[in-house]
């Protein structure tokens, strides 16, 4: 069960426990809290069964998107993904970002930057992975928390991130304690990255919020990337 699912059923049943003490005085009868808490119950279960949980996360992203805090965060932590996989040579497929275009778009997960893996589930596969690829990934894994960083001091979000990070190394049956010096190392090299390359990520920055395709985004880091170099 996702965490969003549970601080919806979290944030239910407080409703109703608030409903059940306050409903004498406010002339509510049992038999309606009864029919209250069945239906919040039965739209929780209906989606994380039928939807697998997520009807919650486009509620809990639809009402997050009207805060231009959180829509900027979103935008800056996905540019970060986008800029290094492009700059480390990963190809970019698309990206989103909110629940509902990824919905939309058919992409399982949470959406964000979706690039291509094929090269390194292969080499996990068959046991022969390199170092630079381990490396590649895992500094684009971890920008979106550093490119957060670099604006807010602290990331909000990253946590599927962490995640496919410590999926790496399980795959590669290497011990996990090694995961938070790897982490720390990876979003250090996707810092460096960002700042060296200020201009382009500002620029992909309010293109992604326009919405433009990841082919005029990538032509766009290129110029800038081009300037910087000239």
């Amino acid at each position: 069960m996702s965490q969003i699912t549970l601080n919806i059923i979290a944030v239910s049943v407080f409703s109703v426990t608030m409903l059940i003490l306050l409903g004498p005085l406010l002339s509510i009868s049992p038999e309606g809290l009864a029919t209250v808490t069945a239906a919040l119950l039965g739209l929780v279960s209906i989606d994380q069964l039928g939807w697998q949980g997520r009807g919650g996360t486009l509620l809990v992203d639809w009402l997050s998107q009207r805060s231009p805090e959180y829509c900027d965060r979103i935008v800056r932590h996905e540019a970060g993904h986008f800029l290094t996989a492009y700059i480390l040579g990963i190809p970019i497929n698309s990206y989103t970002l909110t629940a509902w275009e990824t919905l939309q778009s058919g992409v399982d997960g949470n959406g964000g930057v979706i690039f291509k893996t094929d090269d390194i589930d292969r080499a996990v596969e068959i046991g022969k992975i390199s170092q630079q690829e381990i490396d590649r990934y895992c500094t684009v894994w971890m920008a979106g928390i550093a490119a957060e960083e670099i604006t807010y001091g602290v990331a909000q979000g990253g946590r599927d991130d962490r995640l496919k990070l410590n999926l790496l190394w399980q795959q590669m049956n290497r011990p996990l304690a090694e995961v938070p010096l790897k982490q720390r190392w990876s979003m250090l090299q996707a810092k460096t990255l960002i700042e060296k390359e200020s201009n382009a990520y500002s620029a992909l920055i309010d293109a992604m919020a326009e919405r433009r395709p990841v082919d005029e985004c990538c032509e766009l880091i290129e110029q800038h990337l081009q300037s910087v170099e000239a």
